[in-house]
């Protein structure tokens, strides 16, 4: 059966996944399209197996699914309202960036 998470555990998946660089260019570039894990490593210059590990990740928190496609695996968004989601925290972080109220990452670590 499935459950509906509590919210802060929803927003706790979103996090982790978005706490990767490699998770995040992979959830922007399934928000253009869904893709094969070949052409995602490709695409991101990744190893398989490294981009493997961060689709499992990816799945455990919910993000994405896998669509069997004959013989191959296609990946996408879990929900596409998931891509809408991405567009407003990418709005959101360019609108901190430019205030710059965040610590210098380079001399310590960031909030």
């Amino acid at each position: 059966m499935l459950t509906v998470a509590p919210d802060i555990d929803v927003l706790a998946r979103f996090g982790r996944a978005l706490a990767d660089p490699i998770r995040c260019q992979i959830l922007l570039a399934l928000r253009q399209a869904p893709a094969y894990p070949a052409d995602l490593a490709d695409a991101l210059g990744i190893s398989r197996t490294r981009l493997s590990n961060h689709l499992a990740c990816l799945r455990d928190c919910g993000l994405v699914v896998t669509v069997p496609d004959g013989r191959r695996t296609r990946y996408e968004l879990a929900d596409q309202r998931l891509g809408h989601a991405l567009d407003d925290l990418r709005a959101a972080v360019v609108a901190v960036e430019a205030d710059k109220t965040c610590p210098d990452t380079a001399t310590r670590e960031c909030c």
